[in-house]
């Protein structure tokens, strides 16, 4: 399908997309019709820019007017440019490499294509093109838009966000699109500010300091003499006496004090250094840029023609005369509004400057927005555990930092430079991590050290740990998120996943498992996995959804979450809420697929006292943790069931409870046998229970005392783990 036609007094350039109607469909239903424009620009030589719309019909363009946006991500859009006979040569202009090789010249046409995958924003179509000895250069600009997003509202949020928590961390280089930003006076520049700035102001600063050296400022300066009496042409007060006195000596010399106009300024020093300073960074950074690799020949002789200009103006005669620069002690009126000077130090000032989102003149160029809706997702999860938790800000330990990429962008932290601990008085409830690395390569690295994957790479991308103390002290809940900045199609009013990524968080909770830290055996510690996606869609509908559904039957589901929809970014807060709430049994018995894999759903429990025995070594091991073994007396109460029990946890009178125990088997043996006393009054057909008992983890560091009123009767009691809080609270 043809979409755009240019008319141009050397060529004629058209713009085609296969797939468009089905493109543009799906961008109006998840953005709307009426924020799917873009401002069409282009440079001199057009005679007419016709747009055909949806129905085929021509539409002419004005420049800088706002029209039905045609360029979108991830399309491949054919482009022909059809060259008037007299040009000889053509290709296609873009700054990376592999875009122009995409591109061919033969028989008078320019053929190619591009597709900005993720990359959403400004845009220019550029083309370079030989017309007898003269290089010419066309441009056309346009925006590039999302078809899950709004690119005019969504965009300018994450990245606002993104920049609010980390500086910096959502700019990017050697990017097709870019975005405008305005010099602001906080902050340092970093060196992908520097050169963006330069970049526009380059051709202005050249100008600059080619009109100062034709048509400097000079001043007067004074300067000693020595002169005859017949050279003298203005004698002066101070000399007049000394005239009279040596006149009739031809030969004497007088002091003669001169004035002449000179280069060698303040201003015309400052020029000087401000060159000089420009060059040499400049310089540094053209030959960084020119190892990333990816750079187009187009770009590589823009530069070195930048480049030779600046080192040819600073080899000019001119600067022969001029001193050093030793700053400025005054404020200069020449730097300020003199013509050529004024430039020179508007540029100067501008390279000191940071940034401000706020859209300006100077060209900007950020991560895909793939990349940006993954870190802008972890973002919004660390708030909402945070409003959840009901934690101030300083209760926010950031263990995570951004690390350089390269010398111009940076990139967030991976695993143990990428998380976030919430504490609230002193005591960790939450970790949330960021790209934790999951290979057993990698592992010595993550934050996570315990965390083993047997079978191959796994990477969500956020992972999110709620601590639990209710159950067992410092027990892990953990829940796996991974951003996918992908919607599948609209199904009954809602915006849906794509399949794909809900079985992928199958794969990832089924193959993250944890080593105990005092056995190597492997436990289940991944509660659920659930997608973050842009999708949209009234609340009744996601709350009906079935990959909403799904999170309460088998905890796989899915979250629609996109800048500025507080309704269905509350179905995840709602849910962090309450997974933080909910008690560790009640969390334990509805994970489905691990059932028992912590710790069994079945929680009931026995305390029973743990008396002096004439076994010496008895009281001994379970102070120490190290008890086997453990019998009752032969009155063991007939009204609790041995069924179930699972756990015991002794009790020592007048101390209380700590420990916990498993009970691996049941059997019955006589009193002499548990008594084990051989000099004992022991009646053997006196049977007990004895219990085989096998250390599972402490519920507190230290002993803490129970309601002991029901231990009275049977020295036994029968409880759950939610039951022991009702106990320690007397």
């Amino acid at each position: 399908m043809e979409l755009l036609t240019i008319h141009h007094q050397d060529f004629t350039m058209s713009i085609e997309c296969t797939k468009f109607m089905g493109i543009w469909g799906k961008a109006v239903q998840n953005v709307g019709k009426d924020k799917l424009t873009s401002r069409y620009t282009w440079s001199d030589g057009v005679e007419k820019v016709v747009k055909y719309n949806e129905g085929g019909q021509e539409e002419e363009l004005m420049g800088g007017e706002e029209a039905s946006a045609i360029f979108f991500d991830n399309a491949d859009y054919p482009i022909w440019v059809d060259f008037k006979s007299y040009v000889k040569y053509a290709e296609f202009g873009s700054i990376l490499k592999n875009e122009n090789e995409r591109f061919s010249f033969r028989k008078n046409v320019l053929a190619g294509f591009v597709n900005y995958n993720n990359e959403i924003g400004k845009s220019e179509i550029n083309i370079v093109y030989q017309v007898g000895a003269e290089t010419k250069h066309f441009t056309f600009g346009f925006e590039v838009l999302s078809t899950k997003l709004d690119y005019h509202e969504h965009w300018n949020k994450i990245v606002e966000d993104i920049e609010a928590e980390y500086r910096m961390l959502s700019l990017d280089y050697m990017r097709r699109t870019f975005h405008g930003f305005t010099p602001d006076d906080k902050g340092e520049t970093p060196e992908l500010i520097w050169w963006n700035i330069f970049s526009g102001e380059r051709e202005k600063f050249i100008k600059a300091c080619k009109n100062i050296i034709e048509r400097p400022r000079r001043r007067l300066r004074g300067y000693e003499t020595y002169q005859r009496a017949d050279k003298i042409k203005r004698v002066s007060v101070s000399i007049e006496n000394e005239l009279a006195e040596h006149r009739s000596e031809a030969a004497h010399l007088y002091r003669i004090e001169e004035h002449t106009q000179s280069n060698d300024t303040q201003e015309n020093r400052f020029l000087k250094y401000a060159l000089s300073q420009i060059i040499a960074k400049y310089e540094t950074l053209k030959k960084y840029i020119e190892s990333i690799g990816k750079l187009s020949d187009v770009l590589k002789d823009d530069m070195d023609a930048c480049l030779d200009a600046l080192k040819h103006i600073q080899r000019n005669p001119f600067f022969r005369t001029i001193g050093r620069f030793k700053g400025l002690n005054q404020e200069s009126l020449v730097l300020q509004k003199a013509t050529g000077y004024s430039q020179v130090y508007r540029t100067w000032n501008l390279l000191r400057r940071s940034y401000s989102l706020q859209d300006g003149l100077y060209r900007l160029q950020t991560k895909d927005i793939a990349t940006l809706y993954e870190i802008w997702c972890f973002i919004e999860v660390s708030h909402i555990v945070k409003e959840q938790l009901g934690i101030e800000k300083e209760d926010m330990e950031h263990r995570n930092r951004m690390e350089m990429n390269g010398l111009f962008t940076w990139e967030l932290g991976k695993g143990e430079h990428s998380r976030i601990l919430f504490r609230k008085d002193g005591v960790e409830l939450a970790e949330l991590v960021y790209n934790p690395k999951h290979t057993e390569k990698e592992n010595d690295n993550i934050s996570m050290p315990n965390m083993v994957v047997p079978t191959v790479t796994q990477k969500p991308d956020i992972v999110l740990q709620l601590t639990k103390n209710d159950l067992q002290n410092g027990m892990k809940m953990t829940y796996l998120f991974d951003a996918k900045y992908r919607i599948d199609r609209r199904e009954k009013g809602a915006d849906v996943p794509p399949e794909d990524a809900i079985n992928q968080m199958h794969r990832y909770r089924d193959a993250i498992y944890y080593k105990d830290y005092d056995s190597n055996q492997l436990k289940k510690e991944v509660i659920g996995g659930y997608i973050l996606f842009p999708g949209a869609g009234e609340p009744d509908a996601v709350e009906k959804s079935k990959f909403y559904e799904t999170i309460e039957t088998v905890n796989i589901g899915a979250f629609p979450l996109r800048p500025k929809d507080e309704r269905n970014r509350k179905f995840l807060e709602d849910f962090i809420d309450r997974l933080i709430k909910r008690k560790s049994t009640e969390t334990i018995a509805e994970v489905i697929p691990h059932k028992g894999t912590v710790l069994e759903v079945h929680d009931r429990v026995l305390i029973g006292i743990v008396k002096p025995s004439s076994r010496k070594d008895y009281n001994k091991k379970f102070k120490e943790g190290t008890a086997d073994l453990y019998y009752t007396r032969a009155n063991f109460p007939t009204t609790i069931s041995l069924d179930g029990l699972h756990y015991f946890i002794p009790y020592f009178e007048g101390e209380g409870i700590r420990d916990v125990y498993k009970i691996t088997s049941i059997r019955t043996i006589t009193g002499s046998e548990a008594k084990q006393d051989e000099g004992a009054d022991a009646n053997t057909s006196d049977l007990r229970l004895a219990f085989k008992l096998e250390f599972s983890h402490k519920l507190w560091d230290n002993l803490r005392m129970i309601d002991v009123h029901r231990l009275i009767k049977h020295a036994f009691i029968d409880t759950t783990f939610d039951g022991i809080g009702s106990l320690c609270h007397f």
